[in-house]
């Protein structure tokens, strides 16, 4: 499932969550691509921000995702 088709189907689910309410299996399925969207755009974010170079006035460069970013294996 792509990440439009789960934002759809997260949005399908809160709807009739306020209309008729939801299953049981329902409700767990609509936690679950929560989770997978948060952790999707999180490490998205954290790629973005791996990549930002800061130039220190010396002209040096330093890199924040391999000075503070998290190590990929």
């Amino acid at each position: 499932m792509n990440m439009n088709e789960r934002i759809a189907r997260i949005n399908e689910l809160y709807h009739k969550s306020q209309k008729e309410g939801l299953t049981e299996e329902e409700k767990a399925e609509q936690a679950k691509l929560r989770r997978e969207y948060v952790e999707s755009v999180r490490n998205n974010l954290r790629g973005q921000l791996d990549q930002i170079t800061i130039e220190n006035a010396d002209g040096s460069r330093v890199n924040l995702g391999e000075k503070y970013g998290r190590k990929h294996d």
